[in-house]
C-alpha cells in the first residue's frame, strides 16, 4: 500500500541516450530483504511496503522507462493510444511482445483492475486527469500509482505542469523506479549512458549567440500546441545546440498565440510526428500558413520532424538529441 509521508523537494543533476532492449534484470539481493521503499514523487514522500509485480503503464514514455530497465517481466500491461506510432521497429520491440496491449484508448480504473494491477505507473494529462481517473481513486482500491516526473503539477496554477529541468526528471524517475523495483545497478548505469551522450553533444553544439532558435509544433491550426521550459523538448533543444523559443513558458505542454511565434522568428521548426495528422500534413499546413510566410524556419524550410516518444520524457530523449543536434548543425551553419 502507498503512503503519503510529507511534502518534500527532489533534485537530481541533469542531462541522457537510447540503450539496449530491456533485457531482464534482477533485484539487487540487498535491497531485496528490505522491499518497503520510500521516494519523493511530484513533491511528496511515497512508501511502497512491496516490489510491484502487476504493474499498467500508460502511453508509449512510460511504457518504454519500465523496458529501458527490464522490468517488462513485472508488468500486467500498457495502454497507449494507437496514434502514438507503429510498435513495429521499436528499440523495445521485443519487450513490447511480451507485455499486453491492454487498451488502444485511455486508462480508467476498470482497466487496472481487470488486469490485477498493484501499481499504475501514469502522469497528469499522461493518463490522469480529474475527469476520467485519478491517484486517489486507483488508492481506494489498493491500488499504489507513480506519477510521470515531467507531468508533476507546479506551485503556480492548479492545471500548469513541471517542477524541474526535463533531463532531471528523467533521471528522478530512473532512480526511483530503481529503488521501488531493486534495481539501482541497472538505473544508475542508464543513467550515466544517457548523461555521456547528452554531454557529447552538448560539446558539439554552439555556445552563446549563435544558436538557433527552436519552435516546437504538436498540433493544432487555430492555435499551436506546443513545449514550455518543463517538458522533454526544451533541453533536447538545448542540448542539440538551439533555444526553445518558449522557454519562458513555465509549463510543459500548453497552447500559445501564432502571433507569438510570428514575432519571436524561430530558425527552426521541430515537429511532433503522432496523431491523425501525419508530420507531412503538419509541414504542408506550416508551409501554406499566410501568417507564417516571412518567419525564417518557413523561408528557409528548415522543418525537422521527432516521433512523439523523443518528445515526451523517455529513454529516447537522448537519440533524440543526438538526431537533432546533427540537423541543426547541419542546416543552419553559417546562416
Amino acid at each position: 500500500m502507498r503512503k503519503l509521508v510529507s511534502s518534500a523537494s527532489l533534485g537530481l543533476a541533469a542531462a541522457l541516450t537510447l540503450t539496449g532492449c530491456g533485457a531482464k534484470v534482477a533485484s539487487d539481493s540487498k535491497a531485496a530483504k528490505s522491499p518497503a521503499v520510500t521516494v519523493t514523487n511530484c513533491g511528496k514522500q511515497v512508501t511502497y511496503d512491496k516490489r510491484p509485480e502487476r504493474v499498467v503503464t500508460n502511453d508509449v514514455g512510460i511504457t518504454e522507462l519500465m523496458f529501458a530497465l527490464g522490468l517488462e517481466g513485472r508488468m500486467a500491461g500498457y495502454v497507449m493510444p494507437a496514434d502514438k506510432g507503429s510498435l513495429v521497429g521499436l528499440p523495445y520491440k521485443d519487450a513490447y511482445d511480451k507485455v499486453k496491449w491492454l487498451s488502444k484508448d485511455h486508462i480508467t480504473k476498470e482497466i487496472a483492475l481487470n488486469a490485477r494491477a498493484d501499481l499504475v505507473f501514469a502522469g497528469w494529462n499522461y493518463g490522469f486527469n480529474e475527469n476520467v481517473l485519478t491517484p486517489d481513486e486507483l488508492h481506494k482500491d489498493g491500488i499504489d500509482t507513480y506519477l510521470l516526473t515531467e507531468s508533476c503539477r507546479n506551485a503556480r496554477t492548479s492545471t500548469s505542469r513541471g517542477i524541474m529541468p526535463p533531463l532531471d526528471a528523467l533521471y528522478t524517475d530512473l532512480e526511483n523506479l530503481g529503488r521501488i523495483f531493486g534495481v539501482e545497478k541497472r538505473a544508475q548505469k542508464l543513467i550515466k549512458q544517457y548523461k555521456a551522450t547528452v554531454a557529447a553533444v552538448h560539446a558539439k553544439a554552439p555556445k552563446g549567440t549563435g544558436r538557433p532558435s527552436v519552435f516546437l509544433y504538436d498540433s493544432g491550426q487555430d492555435q499551436p500546441f506546443t513545449s514550455g521550459r518543463y517538458a522533454a523538448p526544451e533541453q533536447i533543444i538545448s542540448e542539440a545546440g538551439g533555444v526553445n523559443l518558449l522557454h519562458d513558458l513555465k509549463d510543459s505542454w500548453t497552447t500559445v498565440g501564432w502571433e507569438t511565434v510570428v514575432k519571436r522568428n524561430p530558425d527552426v521548426i521541430v515537429i511532433n510526428d503522432y496523431g491523425s495528422t501525419s508530420a507531412e500534413q503538419k509541414k504542408k499546413f506550416l508551409l501554406s500558413y499566410p501568417p507564417l510566410r516571412n518567419v525564417s524556419a518557413i523561408k528557409h524550410k528548415r522543418i525537422y520532424t521527432l516521433d512523439y516518444a523523443d518528445l515526451v520524457e523517455s529513454p529516447r530523449n537522448p537519440s533524440a538529441i543526438e538526431r537533432l543536434g546533427a540537423y541543426l548543425r547541419q542546416s543552419t551553419d553559417g546562416s
